[in-house]
């Protein structure tokens, strides 16, 4: 346990900053697999719908270094490949 104020402090804003990125990663996670079970369902309207909520959540991740920039991007695009190999 840290001793000095500052270092608790600090201990305590890591762990409310944690908590908060672990709740924007599940979310986008929780996005992600409802876009793909819409592919799989064949729904594809939804599907696109859900796209621009999931490309949303991730360029707010990557802005907020959530997750690397490049990531969200690569992660846009292969989703963007899916809806359109499928449509």
């Amino acid at each position: 346990m840290p001793r000095r104020k500052s270092s608790i402090k600090r201990t305590r804003a890591d762990r409310k900053r944690h908590l908060k990125n672990l709740r924007v990663r599940r979310q986008l996670k929780a996005t992600l697999k409802k876009f793909q079970a819409l592919l799989s369902a064949k729904n594809i309207t939804e599907a696109k719908k859900l796209l621009q909520k999931a490309f949303s959540q991730l360029d707010k991740a990557a802005k907020k270094r959530i997750i690397h920039p490049r990531t969200a991007n690569r992660k846009k695009s292969r989703l963007s490949l899916r809806i359109f190999k499928t449509a």
